[in-house]
């Protein structure tokens, strides 16, 4: 009885002693691959920036000072003024919450459409997955930008059609990433006992498919990210995003900043300077995440 109490004592403590896996993987994350790490405290910096804007930003996204025209960066204005006297940090800082916004909300729809698609075409095959992969080949045959750019002309500019717009397009394209890797865990000898005992296909691709294709998912969500910015922010160089006054980082690319580049190059430098930094950063994270989630990287390694 007393050898039992001690072993179950000593289990206790080494439970304890184990370290919580998200430290282990972050810990990884900073010992292995460092420029990932790096791209997340960016990430994060800028996800911190878009959602306390309010707080961090000493001026409005609106705010006109007829005075202050195009004046350069100094202590009272980090980034300068554009041609009408806004200050453009604040401007960066309350952009930063609609890239923010566009880029996780249409990269969570784009992946949970892909997570369907992927999931019951690549489970249950068939004809049902070479009509929907037929479909998938026709739609990933058209130019990504014009087909945005045709049916944002249609629908109108704006923040939730450009989220639902780009969330479809990429949702679908997507589904391809899905359905390869269920293709590979189908085969798997739990999916095939699960099937022997009279398991359901709802439970099965609930319940065992979907967990073990979560890396690849995770990945692509946060390389969705990226692409989703990017492409809200040539939609709104275009004209074509969220409309004025709205401070979108393309927005602020386009029109005035074009106009007086020469005069006032930082006003065109600051915000293609933060586009830069934030697509990078996310599409560096994502790869680190992909080699870190990825088993068959680990066993390589």
């Amino acid at each position: 009885m007393a050898e039992i109490t001690d072993t179950s004592v000593a289990i206790r403590q080494a439970s304890t002693k184990r370290p919580n896996a998200i430290v282990g993987f972050f810990a990884r994350l900073f010992r292995e691959k460092p420029l990932g790490a790096a791209g997340a405290v960016i990430c994060l910096i800028f996800l911190f920036a878009g959602v306390f804007a309010d707080l961090l930003a000493p001026y409005g996204y609106n705010q006109i000072m007829p005075i202050n025209r195009m004046k350069p960066p100094s202590w009272q204005f980090w980034f300068g003024t554009d041609n009408l006297g806004r200050d453009i940090f604040s401007r960066i800082l309350y952009g930063a919450r609609l890239s923010v916004i566009i880029g996780l909300s249409a990269a969570g729809l784009a992946t949970i459409i892909s997570v369907v698609l992927g999931i019951t075409t690549g489970y249950l095959g068939g004809k049902f997955d070479m009509l929907v992969q037929r479909f998938v080949d026709a739609w990933m045959s058209f130019p990504e930008l014009v087909v945005l750019i045709v049916v944002v002309a249609v629908v109108g500019p704006g923040m939730f059609p450009v989220i639902g717009i780009l969330g479809c397009f990429l949702g679908i394209a997507g589904s391809r990433i899905i359905r390869s890797a269920v293709l590979s865990v189908r085969e798997q000898s739990y999916i095939h006992a699960a099937q022997s005992i009279g398991g359901g296909t709802q439970r099965i691709l609930w319940r065992h498919i979907l967990p073990n294709v979560m890396p690849p998912v995770i990945v692509l969500f946060t390389t969705r990210v990226g692409a989703v910015i990017l492409a809200e922010a040539s939609l709104s160089f275009l004209g074509l995003g969220v409309p004025p006054p709205a401070p979108s980082w393309g927005g602020m690319l386009t029109g005035s900043s074009r106009n007086y580049m020469y005069l006032a190059p930082w006003m065109a430098l600051a915000p293609g300077i933060c586009l830069t930094l934030v697509v990078f950063s996310i599409n560096m994270f994502g790869d680190a995440l992909r080699d870190l989630l990825d088993p068959r990287m680990r066993t390589h390694r």
